[in-house]
């Protein structure tokens, strides 16, 4: 099968489309058949091993633990191990892995869910690390109500897309931060108000929230804090700046300290895969109140564009990748015989 593989950390060069062999799956595991995945902040972070951090806690000192990039999926059941009890060949499913940029993926049972029904492959694979990150940071961290206002800043990314739509589902009154140019796509969403971060800084507005959302990471504490009500709640979901040793994680440690003596609640957000949060965006997309936004689409070939374009920040909603079955169609077909090719051709 074709893969993008990594075998020292560094930049998209670093990324190579290889031949290699099929994952082995385990008694738990699912063998997938991968259909599209979706690229998020995460990957660019583990291609070039920063922050520092990373290596420390498990991802690799020298260089990557796991050589196939990529980490959420959408693609059909090929095999099932043998204690492997919620799926069969031949199921759709998405969820999250290790190796997602490959023709096959292996995952434990627990990180899949069956697709929804009302999503291509395409829609399914940009589901799940951003709609993790938007449930947890806004249902778990921010704990909003409705009625509640709540603000979003980085609202037409990945993450904030979802957010939009998940805090409108909970019943929020959702304001939005963005670009000039990003204003509709967010407005199309639900949001009820949406703020230009070009046109003056909006944290000294006077304007305060119930819960503010912080998705993009270059906002000190003291900025942040002054667009909170008095008791109000601060997510910091967006881990991107600071240190090359810690990232934006020093923010995180920040809020940790400062927390305990100011009358609003400081939270850090650390985002884990679950299969209850996958189960619960299902729901919310069946009912028709979630619907992923893709940017762009690239071929597995292009997975280092693809990330580089993510990195650069223009993206409105998710960049997918889609995987090819041309040359795997073409094997089955030569193998069957002369006959079969000239039938296909």
């Amino acid at each position: 099968m074709k893969a993008i593989v990594q075998d020292k950390y560094g930049s998209t060069d670093a990324l190579e489309l290889r031949e290699i062999d099929r994952p082995e799956i385990g008694d738990g595991d699912v063998l997938v058949r991968v259909h599209a995945a979706s690229v998020h902040i995460g990957d660019w972070h583990v291609m070039t091993g920063l922050p520092y951090m990373l290596r420390v806690v498990g991802f690799g000192l020298r260089a990557p633990n796991v050589h196939v990039r990529g980490m959420d999926l959408a693609g059909t059941v090929e095999a099932v191990g043998a204690k492997v009890t919620r799926f069969q060949v031949g199921d759709d499913v998405f969820g999250t892995c290790e190796g997602a940029f490959a023709g096959y993926a292996r995952a434990p049972e627990d990180n899949l869910v069956i697709k929804p029904s009302n999503l291509t492959f395409e829609q399914a694979a940009a589901v799940p690390t951003s709609g993790f990150a938007a449930v947890q940071a806004l249902r778990d961290r921010g704990e909003i109500q409705p009625g509640q206002k709540v603000l979003i800043i980085g609202a037409s990314g990945g993450v904030g897309m979802f957010g939009v739509q998940i805090a409108k589902a909970l019943g929020a009154e959702v304001t939005g931060v963005c670009s000039t140019t990003k204003m509709e796509a967010v407005r199309s969403l639900g949001a009820d108000h949406i703020v230009d971060y070009t046109e003056g800084d909006f944290t000294r507005s006077g304007r305060r929230y119930d819960v503010v959302i912080d998705l993009g990471g270059n906002r000190s504490l003291a900025d942040l804090r002054r667009t909170l009500s008095p008791s109000g709640t601060l997510v910091l979901a967006g881990g991107e700046g600071g240190t090359q040793l810690l990232g934006g994680t020093d923010r995180w440690i920040q809020a940790l300290v400062l927390s305990p003596f100011v009358g609003q609640n400081l939270r850090p957000l650390s985002t884990m895969p679950r299969k209850d949060d996958l189960l619960f965006l299902k729901e919310l997309i069946e009912a028709g109140k979630v619907t992923p936004v893709i940017d762009r689409t690239y071929p597995l070939s292009e997975v280092p564009d693809a990330i580089r374009y993510l990195n650069e920040g223009h993206a409105r909603g998710k960049v997918v990748i889609t995987v090819s079955d041309a040359d795997r169609d073409y094997r089955s077909i030569v193998s069957a015989g002369p006959d079969a090719v000239s039938a296909r051709i």
